[in-house]
Protein backbone atom coordinates (compact mmCIF):
# COMPACT_ATOMS: atom_id res chain seq x y z
CA UNK A 1 0.00 0.00 0.00
CA UNK A 2 1.52 3.43 -0.87
CA UNK A 3 0.92 6.29 1.87
CA UNK A 4 0.86 9.87 0.75
CA UNK A 5 1.96 13.39 3.02
CA UNK A 6 0.17 16.19 3.31
CA UNK A 7 2.30 18.38 0.49
CA UNK A 8 2.02 15.81 -1.95
CA UNK A 9 -1.74 17.31 -1.86
CA UNK A 10 -1.07 20.14 -1.27
CA UNK A 11 1.58 20.47 -4.81
CA UNK A 12 -2.03 19.14 -6.96
CA UNK A 13 -4.09 21.46 -5.35
CA UNK A 14 -2.57 24.02 -5.96
CA UNK A 15 -1.74 22.89 -9.94
CA UNK A 16 -5.39 22.47 -10.05
CA UNK A 17 -6.06 26.20 -8.74
CA UNK A 18 -3.54 27.18 -11.30
CA UNK A 19 -4.93 25.33 -13.53
CA UNK A 20 -8.28 26.81 -13.43
CA UNK A 21 -7.47 30.21 -13.37
CA UNK A 22 -5.15 30.08 -16.78
CA UNK A 23 -8.87 28.69 -18.11
CA UNK A 24 -10.69 31.55 -16.29
CA UNK A 25 -8.18 34.13 -17.30
CA UNK A 26 -8.26 32.82 -21.10
CA UNK A 27 -12.34 32.95 -21.59
CA UNK A 28 -11.85 36.79 -19.67
CA UNK A 29 -9.07 37.94 -22.16
CA UNK A 30 -10.98 36.05 -24.85
CA UNK A 31 -14.34 38.28 -24.21
CA UNK A 32 -12.69 41.25 -23.97
CA UNK A 33 -10.95 40.82 -27.53
CA UNK A 34 -14.00 39.91 -28.95
CA UNK A 35 -15.79 43.04 -27.05
CA UNK A 36 -12.98 45.51 -28.74
CA UNK A 37 -13.39 44.14 -31.86
CA UNK A 38 -17.16 44.40 -31.78
CA UNK A 39 -16.58 47.85 -30.83
CA UNK A 40 -14.18 48.79 -34.18
CA UNK A 41 -16.98 46.76 -36.27
CA UNK A 42 -19.61 48.77 -35.15
CA UNK A 43 -17.55 51.96 -35.43
CA UNK A 44 -16.31 50.89 -38.96
CA UNK A 45 -19.90 50.41 -39.67
CA UNK A 46 -21.30 53.39 -39.16
CA UNK A 47 -18.41 55.22 -40.69
CA UNK A 48 -19.77 53.79 -43.63
CA UNK A 49 -23.24 54.54 -43.05
CA UNK A 50 -22.57 58.03 -42.93
CA UNK A 51 -20.89 58.02 -45.52
CA UNK A 52 -23.51 56.52 -47.79
CA UNK A 53 -25.76 58.83 -46.36
CA UNK A 54 -23.64 61.31 -47.14
CA UNK A 55 -23.37 60.13 -51.10
CA UNK A 56 -27.27 59.91 -51.56
CA UNK A 57 -27.42 63.42 -50.43
CA UNK A 58 -25.33 64.60 -53.10
CA UNK A 59 -26.71 62.25 -55.61
CA UNK A 60 -29.91 63.86 -54.70
CA UNK A 61 -28.68 66.98 -54.86
CA UNK A 62 -27.61 66.82 -57.97
CA UNK A 63 -31.07 64.96 -59.60
CA UNK A 64 -32.96 67.74 -58.26
CA UNK A 65 -30.49 70.32 -60.14
CA UNK A 66 -30.71 68.17 -63.01
CA UNK A 67 -34.75 68.04 -62.83
CA UNK A 68 -34.68 71.49 -62.31
CA UNK A 69 -32.27 72.03 -65.49
CA UNK A 70 -35.26 69.78 -67.44
CA UNK A 71 -37.92 71.64 -66.43
CA UNK A 72 -36.61 74.69 -67.86
CA UNK A 73 -35.27 73.77 -71.01
CA UNK A 74 -39.18 72.04 -71.40
CA UNK A 75 -40.59 74.85 -70.94
CA UNK A 76 -38.34 76.87 -73.04
CA UNK A 77 -38.97 74.94 -75.94
CA UNK A 78 -42.47 74.70 -74.82
CA UNK A 79 -42.72 78.28 -75.21
CA UNK A 80 -40.78 78.16 -79.01
CA UNK A 81 -43.22 75.70 -80.62
CA UNK A 82 -46.27 77.28 -79.01
CA UNK A 83 -45.05 81.04 -80.50
CA UNK A 84 -44.92 78.84 -83.77
CA UNK A 85 -48.05 77.26 -83.73
CA UNK A 86 -49.76 81.20 -83.01
CA UNK A 87 -47.43 82.58 -86.06
CA UNK A 88 -48.85 79.46 -88.12
CA UNK A 89 -52.38 80.18 -87.02
CA UNK A 90 -52.08 83.74 -87.66
CA UNK A 91 -50.82 83.39 -91.47
CA UNK A 92 -53.38 80.66 -91.76
CA UNK A 93 -56.62 83.25 -90.37
CA UNK A 94 -54.58 86.08 -92.52
CA UNK A 95 -55.23 83.87 -95.71
CA UNK A 96 -58.67 82.80 -95.04
CA UNK A 97 -59.49 86.13 -94.33
CA UNK A 98 -57.71 86.61 -97.99
CA UNK A 99 -59.65 84.16 -99.24
CA UNK A 100 -63.08 85.14 -98.14
CA UNK A 101 -62.38 88.90 -99.40
CA UNK A 102 -61.85 86.87 -102.83
CA UNK A 103 -64.87 84.97 -103.05
CA UNK A 104 -67.06 87.86 -102.07
CA UNK A 105 -65.23 89.45 -105.01
CA UNK A 106 -66.19 86.66 -107.26
CA UNK A 107 -69.74 86.29 -105.91
CA UNK A 108 -70.41 89.64 -107.06
CA UNK A 109 -68.70 89.02 -110.54
CA UNK A 110 -71.02 85.51 -110.86
CA UNK A 111 -74.10 87.47 -109.82
CA UNK A 112 -73.58 90.12 -112.30
CA UNK A 113 -72.42 87.28 -115.14
CA UNK A 114 -75.68 85.89 -114.23
CA UNK A 115 -77.77 88.76 -114.75
CA UNK A 116 -76.43 89.71 -117.84
CA UNK A 117 -77.08 85.51 -119.17
CA UNK A 118 -80.49 85.72 -118.03
CA UNK A 119 -80.79 88.83 -120.10
CA UNK A 120 -79.36 87.28 -123.29
CA UNK A 121 -81.59 83.78 -122.34
CA UNK A 122 -84.38 86.45 -122.65
CA UNK A 123 -83.58 87.76 -125.64
CA UNK A 124 -82.61 84.26 -127.16
CA UNK A 125 -85.89 82.88 -126.38
CA UNK A 126 -87.85 85.68 -128.40
CA UNK A 127 -85.30 85.42 -131.25
CA UNK A 128 -86.11 81.36 -130.81
CA UNK A 129 -90.08 82.30 -131.02
CA UNK A 130 -89.40 84.71 -134.37
CA UNK A 131 -87.28 81.82 -136.00
CA UNK A 132 -90.09 79.39 -134.89
CA UNK A 133 -92.78 81.39 -136.47
CA UNK A 134 -90.52 81.81 -139.77
CA UNK A 135 -89.75 78.05 -140.16
CA UNK A 136 -93.71 77.50 -139.54
CA UNK A 137 -94.09 80.14 -142.84
CA UNK A 138 -90.85 78.48 -144.70
CA UNK A 139 -92.69 75.15 -144.09
CA UNK A 140 -95.63 75.92 -145.63
CA UNK A 141 -94.18 77.88 -148.56
CA UNK A 142 -91.97 74.71 -149.16
CA UNK A 143 -95.24 72.33 -149.06
CA UNK A 144 -96.91 75.20 -151.54
CA UNK A 145 -93.62 75.26 -153.82
CA UNK A 146 -93.45 71.19 -153.59
CA UNK A 147 -97.12 70.87 -154.69
CA UNK A 148 -96.71 73.14 -157.83
CA UNK A 149 -93.25 71.65 -158.67
CA UNK A 150 -95.14 68.13 -158.62
CA UNK A 151 -97.90 69.19 -160.55
CA UNK A 152 -95.40 70.81 -163.03
CA UNK A 153 -93.41 68.12 -163.07
CA UNK A 154 -95.81 65.46 -163.10
CA UNK A 155 -94.53 62.89 -160.13
CA UNK A 156 -94.68 62.16 -157.13
CA UNK A 157 -91.90 63.14 -154.41
CA UNK A 158 -91.09 59.50 -153.77
CA UNK A 159 -90.16 59.30 -157.63
CA UNK A 160 -88.34 62.15 -158.12
CA UNK A 161 -86.64 60.59 -155.32
CA UNK A 162 -85.85 57.04 -156.96
CA UNK A 163 -84.83 59.63 -160.39
CA UNK A 164 -82.21 61.59 -158.09
CA UNK A 165 -81.27 58.05 -156.51
CA UNK A 166 -80.88 56.47 -160.16
CA UNK A 167 -78.98 59.24 -161.60
CA UNK A 168 -76.32 59.49 -158.30
CA UNK A 169 -75.76 55.71 -158.78
CA UNK A 170 -75.30 55.83 -162.57
CA UNK A 171 -72.83 58.48 -161.50
CA UNK A 172 -70.99 57.11 -158.60
CA UNK A 173 -70.92 53.86 -160.91
CA UNK A 174 -69.13 55.81 -163.67
CA UNK A 175 -66.82 57.24 -161.34
CA UNK A 176 -65.90 53.85 -159.39
CA UNK A 177 -65.06 52.39 -162.76
CA UNK A 178 -62.89 55.26 -164.28
CA UNK A 179 -60.63 55.15 -160.93
CA UNK A 180 -60.79 51.43 -160.83
CA UNK A 181 -59.04 51.45 -164.18
CA UNK A 182 -56.59 54.23 -163.26
CA UNK A 183 -55.65 52.36 -160.08
CA UNK A 184 -55.16 49.31 -162.31
CA UNK A 185 -53.07 50.97 -164.90
CA UNK A 186 -50.78 52.63 -162.53
CA UNK A 187 -50.60 49.66 -160.29
CA UNK A 188 -49.89 47.25 -163.35
CA UNK A 189 -46.58 49.56 -164.96
CA UNK A 190 -44.94 48.99 -161.61
CA UNK A 191 -46.36 45.92 -159.48
CA UNK A 192 -46.87 43.77 -162.69
CA UNK A 193 -43.31 43.82 -163.63
CA UNK A 194 -41.37 42.76 -160.12
CA UNK A 195 -44.50 40.13 -159.98
CA UNK A 196 -43.27 38.90 -162.99
CA UNK A 197 -39.59 38.62 -162.61
CA UNK A 198 -39.75 36.92 -158.48
CA UNK A 199 -42.38 34.41 -159.61
CA UNK A 200 -40.63 33.60 -163.01
CA UNK A 201 -37.29 33.56 -160.76
CA UNK A 202 -38.70 31.52 -158.38
CA UNK A 203 -40.11 28.97 -161.14
CA UNK A 204 -36.63 28.73 -163.34
CA UNK A 205 -35.25 28.11 -159.76
CA UNK A 206 -37.47 25.14 -158.45
CA UNK A 207 -38.10 22.53 -161.26
CA UNK A 208 -40.08 19.25 -160.50
CA UNK A 209 -40.98 16.81 -163.08
CA UNK A 210 -44.53 17.78 -165.10
CA UNK A 211 -46.06 14.13 -163.86
CA UNK A 212 -50.04 13.95 -162.58
CA UNK A 213 -51.29 11.02 -160.83
CA UNK A 214 -53.54 8.62 -162.87
CA UNK A 215 -56.47 6.14 -161.43
CA UNK A 216 -54.10 3.71 -162.04
CA UNK A 217 -50.90 1.84 -160.40
CA UNK A 218 -49.12 -0.86 -162.13
CA UNK A 219 -47.20 -3.69 -160.33
CA UNK A 220 -44.09 -5.26 -161.55
CA UNK A 221 -44.53 -9.29 -161.36
CA UNK A 222 -40.62 -11.80 -161.76
CA UNK A 223 -42.23 -13.30 -164.31
CA UNK A 224 -45.68 -14.02 -166.49
CA UNK A 225 -45.88 -17.20 -164.09
CA UNK A 226 -47.44 -15.63 -161.41
CA UNK A 227 -50.25 -13.99 -162.70
CA UNK A 228 -51.61 -17.39 -162.71
CA UNK A 229 -51.31 -17.75 -159.29
CA UNK A 230 -52.90 -14.59 -158.74
CA UNK A 231 -55.77 -15.66 -160.76
CA UNK A 232 -55.84 -18.81 -158.33
CA UNK A 233 -58.19 -21.81 -159.39
CA UNK A 234 -61.57 -20.65 -161.15
CA UNK A 235 -60.10 -16.80 -160.17
CA UNK A 236 -60.98 -17.38 -156.18
CA UNK A 237 -57.50 -15.67 -155.45
CA UNK A 238 -57.86 -12.24 -157.82
CA UNK A 239 -62.02 -11.98 -156.97
CA UNK A 240 -60.83 -12.43 -152.93
CA UNK A 241 -58.20 -9.48 -153.83
CA UNK A 242 -60.93 -7.39 -155.46
CA UNK A 243 -62.88 -8.02 -152.53
CA UNK A 244 -60.82 -7.36 -149.65
CA UNK A 245 -59.15 -4.43 -151.32
CA UNK A 246 -61.59 -2.60 -153.08
CA UNK A 247 -60.05 -2.34 -156.43
CA UNK A 248 -60.44 -3.63 -159.86
CA UNK A 249 -57.15 -5.70 -160.69
CA UNK A 250 -56.67 -5.68 -164.75
CA UNK A 251 -54.27 -8.93 -165.63
CA UNK A 252 -53.81 -8.80 -170.06
CA UNK A 253 -51.35 -9.06 -172.41
CA UNK A 254 -49.01 -6.78 -170.79
CA UNK A 255 -45.30 -9.03 -169.79
CA UNK A 256 -44.43 -8.88 -165.83
CA UNK A 257 -47.15 -6.39 -164.77
CA UNK A 258 -50.35 -6.50 -163.25
CA UNK A 259 -52.90 -3.02 -163.49
CA UNK A 260 -54.20 -1.91 -160.02
CA UNK A 261 -57.06 0.84 -160.79
CA UNK A 262 -59.42 2.48 -158.48
CA UNK A 263 -60.50 6.02 -157.59
CA UNK A 264 -59.45 5.88 -153.85
CA UNK A 265 -55.70 6.12 -153.50
CA UNK A 266 -55.58 4.32 -150.13
CA UNK A 267 -57.29 0.99 -151.48
CA UNK A 268 -55.08 1.25 -154.60
CA UNK A 269 -51.82 1.60 -152.26
CA UNK A 270 -53.25 -1.18 -150.08
CA UNK A 271 -53.65 -3.08 -152.91
CA UNK A 272 -50.40 -2.41 -154.27
CA UNK A 273 -48.47 -3.30 -151.11
CA UNK A 274 -50.57 -6.41 -150.50
CA UNK A 275 -49.92 -7.87 -153.83
CA UNK A 276 -46.16 -7.31 -153.58
CA UNK A 277 -46.09 -9.10 -150.27
CA UNK A 278 -48.24 -11.59 -151.53
CA UNK A 279 -45.74 -12.13 -154.59
CA UNK A 280 -42.61 -12.02 -152.38
CA UNK A 281 -43.93 -14.22 -150.14
CA UNK A 282 -45.25 -16.92 -152.79
CA UNK A 283 -47.77 -18.44 -150.92
CA UNK A 284 -51.29 -17.02 -152.72
CA UNK A 285 -54.58 -18.36 -151.27
CA UNK A 286 -57.45 -16.63 -150.02
CA UNK A 287 -56.71 -17.08 -146.12
CA UNK A 288 -53.69 -16.25 -146.83
CA UNK A 289 -54.80 -13.06 -149.02
CA UNK A 290 -57.37 -11.66 -146.33
CA UNK A 291 -54.13 -11.73 -143.36
CA UNK A 292 -51.65 -9.84 -145.88
CA UNK A 293 -54.28 -7.09 -146.64
CA UNK A 294 -55.37 -6.85 -142.83
CA UNK A 295 -51.51 -6.41 -142.08
CA UNK A 296 -50.78 -3.84 -144.70
CA UNK A 297 -53.66 -1.27 -143.47
CA UNK A 298 -52.25 -2.23 -139.96
CA UNK A 299 -49.17 -0.64 -140.74
CA UNK A 300 -50.57 2.25 -143.42
CA UNK A 301 -50.68 4.42 -140.22
CA UNK A 302 -46.56 4.56 -139.86
CA UNK A 303 -46.74 4.60 -143.80
CA UNK A 304 -48.51 8.01 -143.47
CA UNK A 305 -46.39 9.14 -140.66
CA UNK A 306 -42.81 8.37 -142.64
CA UNK A 307 -44.61 10.04 -145.63
CA UNK A 308 -45.23 13.24 -143.33
CA UNK A 309 -41.47 13.19 -142.00
CA UNK A 310 -40.49 12.67 -145.08
CA UNK A 311 -42.20 15.83 -146.54
CA UNK A 312 -41.05 18.32 -143.74
CA UNK A 313 -37.67 17.17 -144.41
CA UNK A 314 -38.03 17.65 -147.93
CA UNK A 315 -39.96 21.24 -147.60
CA UNK A 316 -37.27 22.49 -144.21
CA UNK A 317 -39.44 22.55 -141.83
CA UNK A 318 -38.67 21.91 -138.55
CA UNK A 319 -40.70 20.92 -135.30
CA UNK A 320 -43.92 19.49 -136.31
CA UNK A 321 -45.51 18.06 -134.25
CA UNK A 322 -45.95 13.97 -134.52
CA UNK A 323 -49.77 14.26 -134.83
CA UNK A 324 -49.89 16.91 -137.96
CA UNK A 325 -47.21 15.03 -139.58
CA UNK A 326 -49.28 11.68 -139.38
CA UNK A 327 -52.16 14.15 -140.70
CA UNK A 328 -49.67 15.44 -143.55
CA UNK A 329 -48.87 12.03 -144.53
CA UNK A 330 -52.33 11.03 -144.88
CA UNK A 331 -51.81 13.58 -148.31
CA UNK A 332 -49.59 11.09 -149.89
CA UNK A 333 -52.88 9.19 -150.63
CA UNK A 334 -54.93 12.39 -152.23
CA UNK A 335 -55.13 14.28 -155.76
CA UNK A 336 -56.92 17.55 -156.60
CA UNK A 337 -57.15 17.23 -160.30
CA UNK A 338 -55.11 14.06 -160.30
CA UNK A 339 -52.01 16.33 -159.10
CA UNK A 340 -50.57 14.59 -155.80
CA UNK A 341 -52.03 16.83 -152.95
CA UNK A 342 -48.58 16.14 -150.72
CA UNK A 343 -46.25 16.82 -153.43
CA UNK A 344 -47.94 20.01 -154.37
CA UNK A 345 -48.42 20.79 -150.89
CA UNK A 346 -43.92 20.51 -150.80
CA UNK A 347 -43.91 22.40 -154.08
CA UNK A 348 -46.16 25.08 -153.03
CA UNK A 349 -43.34 25.34 -149.67
CA UNK A 350 -40.18 25.47 -151.65
CA UNK A 351 -41.88 28.45 -154.03
CA UNK A 352 -43.05 30.27 -151.30
CA UNK A 353 -39.47 29.76 -149.48
CA UNK A 354 -37.83 31.31 -153.04
CA UNK A 355 -40.68 34.25 -153.27
CA UNK A 356 -40.33 35.14 -149.53
CA UNK A 357 -36.54 35.17 -149.97
CA UNK A 358 -36.96 37.64 -152.89
CA UNK A 359 -39.62 39.72 -150.90
CA UNK A 360 -37.24 40.06 -147.17
CA UNK A 361 -39.45 38.25 -145.97
CA UNK A 362 -38.64 35.23 -143.27
CA UNK A 363 -38.37 31.81 -145.99
CA UNK A 364 -39.02 29.34 -143.04
CA UNK A 365 -42.26 31.01 -141.99
CA UNK A 366 -43.40 31.10 -145.72
CA UNK A 367 -42.34 27.38 -146.37
CA UNK A 368 -44.05 25.93 -143.16
CA UNK A 369 -47.30 27.72 -144.64
CA UNK A 370 -46.88 26.56 -148.12
CA UNK A 371 -46.38 22.40 -146.70
CA UNK A 372 -49.31 22.98 -144.40
CA UNK A 373 -51.78 25.13 -146.45
CA UNK A 374 -53.89 21.73 -148.02
CA UNK A 375 -53.35 19.70 -144.86
CA UNK A 376 -57.76 20.08 -144.31
CA UNK A 377 -58.28 18.18 -147.57
CA UNK A 378 -56.66 15.52 -145.34
CA UNK A 379 -59.92 15.70 -143.16
CA UNK A 380 -62.69 17.44 -145.22
CA UNK A 381 -64.62 14.40 -145.39
CA UNK A 382 -64.86 13.68 -142.04
CA UNK A 383 -65.40 17.99 -141.03
CA UNK A 384 -67.81 20.47 -143.09
CA UNK A 385 -66.59 23.28 -144.31
CA UNK A 386 -64.15 24.28 -146.92
CA UNK A 387 -60.20 22.93 -146.77
CA UNK A 388 -58.88 25.99 -145.94
CA UNK A 389 -60.93 26.36 -142.62
CA UNK A 390 -60.73 23.25 -141.39
CA UNK A 391 -56.85 23.27 -141.96
CA UNK A 392 -56.46 26.27 -140.23
CA UNK A 393 -58.98 25.30 -137.26
CA UNK A 394 -56.67 21.97 -136.92
CA UNK A 395 -53.30 23.32 -137.03
CA UNK A 396 -54.65 26.42 -134.55
CA UNK A 397 -55.37 23.27 -132.07
CA UNK A 398 -52.18 22.05 -132.64
CA UNK A 399 -50.46 24.88 -131.57
CA UNK A 400 -49.34 26.81 -134.60
CA UNK A 401 -48.85 30.43 -134.91
CA UNK A 402 -51.52 33.07 -135.70
CA UNK A 403 -49.19 34.09 -138.62
CA UNK A 404 -49.43 30.21 -140.09
CA UNK A 405 -52.84 30.26 -139.24
CA UNK A 406 -54.15 33.27 -141.08
CA UNK A 407 -51.70 32.26 -144.25
CA UNK A 408 -53.98 28.68 -144.50
CA UNK A 409 -57.03 30.11 -144.15
CA UNK A 410 -56.82 33.35 -146.43
CA UNK A 411 -55.15 31.03 -149.45
CA UNK A 412 -58.41 30.65 -150.81
CA UNK A 413 -60.03 33.99 -149.86
CA UNK A 414 -62.03 32.16 -147.19
CA UNK A 415 -61.07 34.86 -144.78
CA UNK A 416 -59.06 38.39 -145.31
CA UNK A 417 -55.58 38.07 -145.27
CA UNK A 418 -53.64 39.77 -142.09
CA UNK A 419 -50.06 39.60 -143.96
CA UNK A 420 -47.94 38.99 -147.52
CA UNK A 421 -47.62 35.05 -146.90
CA UNK A 422 -50.96 34.62 -147.27
CA UNK A 423 -51.29 36.40 -150.55
CA UNK A 424 -47.57 34.76 -151.46
CA UNK A 425 -49.72 31.33 -150.58
CA UNK A 426 -51.70 32.07 -152.94
CA UNK A 427 -49.66 32.97 -155.57
CA UNK A 428 -47.56 29.61 -155.04
CA UNK A 429 -50.72 27.55 -155.15
CA UNK A 430 -51.82 29.10 -158.63
CA UNK A 431 -48.21 28.20 -159.72
CA UNK A 432 -48.10 24.68 -158.49
CA UNK A 433 -51.71 23.45 -159.72
CA UNK A 434 -51.15 25.36 -163.57
CA UNK A 435 -47.77 24.53 -164.51
CA UNK A 436 -47.87 21.92 -167.62
CA UNK A 437 -48.31 18.62 -166.37
CA UNK A 438 -49.64 19.50 -163.11
CA UNK A 439 -53.37 18.48 -163.83
CA UNK A 440 -55.37 17.24 -166.12
CA UNK A 441 -59.00 16.32 -166.51
CA UNK A 442 -61.22 14.20 -169.00
CA UNK A 443 -62.34 15.99 -172.20
CA UNK A 444 -66.08 15.57 -170.97
CA UNK A 445 -64.95 17.33 -168.04
CA UNK A 446 -62.82 19.83 -170.19
CA UNK A 447 -65.68 20.52 -172.46
CA UNK A 448 -68.40 20.84 -169.92
CA UNK A 449 -65.87 23.40 -167.97
CA UNK A 450 -65.54 25.72 -171.12
CA UNK A 451 -69.42 25.47 -171.37
CA UNK A 452 -69.94 26.70 -167.65
CA UNK A 453 -67.70 29.36 -168.64
CA UNK A 454 -69.03 31.15 -171.72
CA UNK A 455 -72.87 30.95 -169.46
CA UNK A 456 -71.77 32.41 -166.97
CA UNK A 457 -70.42 35.60 -168.69
CA UNK A 458 -73.44 35.51 -171.29
CA UNK A 459 -75.82 35.62 -168.30
CA UNK A 460 -74.69 39.38 -167.98
CA UNK A 461 -76.64 42.21 -169.89
CA UNK A 462 -75.42 43.40 -172.56
CA UNK A 463 -72.94 40.87 -173.63
CA UNK A 464 -73.03 40.29 -177.72
CA UNK A 465 -70.35 36.55 -177.48
CA UNK A 466 -68.25 34.76 -175.27
CA UNK A 467 -65.27 32.47 -175.88
CA UNK A 468 -63.52 30.25 -173.76
CA UNK A 469 -59.98 30.08 -175.02
CA UNK A 470 -56.09 29.09 -173.56
CA UNK A 471 -57.86 26.23 -172.41
CA UNK A 472 -60.02 27.38 -170.12
CA UNK A 473 -58.00 29.75 -168.66
CA UNK A 474 -58.81 33.12 -170.32
CA UNK A 475 -62.59 34.22 -171.24
CA UNK A 476 -63.24 36.82 -173.73
CA UNK A 477 -66.50 38.33 -173.71
CA UNK A 478 -67.65 41.05 -176.36
CA UNK A 479 -69.63 43.72 -175.54
CA UNK A 480 -72.41 45.95 -177.12
CA UNK A 481 -70.52 49.51 -177.03
CA UNK A 482 -74.02 50.62 -176.91
CA UNK A 483 -74.81 49.85 -173.89
CA UNK A 484 -71.42 48.94 -172.13
CA UNK A 485 -69.01 51.97 -171.91
CA UNK A 486 -65.35 52.07 -170.95
CA UNK A 487 -65.82 52.08 -167.13
CA UNK A 488 -68.44 49.95 -167.25
CA UNK A 489 -66.73 47.65 -169.25
CA UNK A 490 -64.05 47.55 -165.86
CA UNK A 491 -67.01 46.77 -163.65
CA UNK A 492 -68.04 44.02 -165.66
CA UNK A 493 -65.12 42.57 -165.62
CA UNK A 494 -65.09 42.00 -162.15
CA UNK A 495 -68.51 40.94 -162.16
CA UNK A 496 -67.90 38.09 -163.89
CA UNK A 497 -64.56 37.15 -161.59
CA UNK A 498 -66.39 36.81 -158.66
CA UNK A 499 -69.45 34.94 -160.43
CA UNK A 500 -67.00 32.58 -161.61
CA UNK A 501 -65.42 32.39 -158.43
CA UNK A 502 -68.64 31.89 -156.52
CA UNK A 503 -69.77 28.99 -159.17
CA UNK A 504 -67.36 27.41 -160.24
CA UNK A 505 -63.74 24.87 -159.16
CA UNK A 506 -60.87 25.60 -161.27
CA UNK A 507 -57.35 24.81 -160.98
CA UNK A 508 -55.19 28.03 -160.88
CA UNK A 509 -56.52 31.55 -162.68
CA UNK A 510 -59.37 32.35 -165.25
CA UNK A 511 -58.35 35.72 -167.14
CA UNK A 512 -61.76 37.64 -168.03
CA UNK A 513 -60.79 39.91 -170.95
CA UNK A 514 -63.62 42.22 -172.07
CA UNK A 515 -63.68 43.64 -175.21
CA UNK A 516 -65.64 46.89 -176.58
CA UNK A 517 -65.00 48.13 -179.58
CA UNK A 518 -66.79 51.19 -181.11
CA UNK A 519 -67.21 51.06 -185.21
CA UNK A 520 -68.48 53.98 -186.76
CA UNK A 521 -70.04 53.79 -190.20
CA UNK A 522 -71.43 55.88 -193.33
CA UNK A 523 -71.44 56.03 -196.86
CA UNK A 524 -70.43 59.68 -198.94
CA UNK A 525 -72.76 59.40 -202.43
Amino acid sequence: MTSFTWYDVSDATVGLLFGLAGVLGGYALRGLIGRWQADAIEKQAKWKLDEAESEVKNILKEADIQARAEVVKAKEEFEKSTKTRRKELDDADARLTLREQNLEKKTEAVEQKDAVLTQKREELQVKAEAVAARQQETDKAWKEAEARLQALAGMTRDEARQEIYKHAEETVRTEAGALIRRAQEEARDTAEREAARIVTSAIQRYSVSHACETMTTTVPLPSDDVKGRIIGREGRNIRTLESVTGVTMLIDDTPEAVVISAFDPIRREVARQSLEALVADGRIHPARIEEVVKEVQENLEKTMFEAGEAAAFEAQVQNVPTEVLRCLGRLKFRTSFTQNVLRHSIEVANLMGMMAGELGLDPSVARRIGLFHDIGKAMDQEVQGGHAVIGADYLKKNGENALVVNGVASHHEDVPAESLYAVLCSAADAISSSRPGARMETTGLYVQRLEELERIANSFEGVKKTFAVQAGREVRVIVDPQKIGDNDAVLLARDICKKIEANMQFPGQIRVVVVREMRCIEYAR
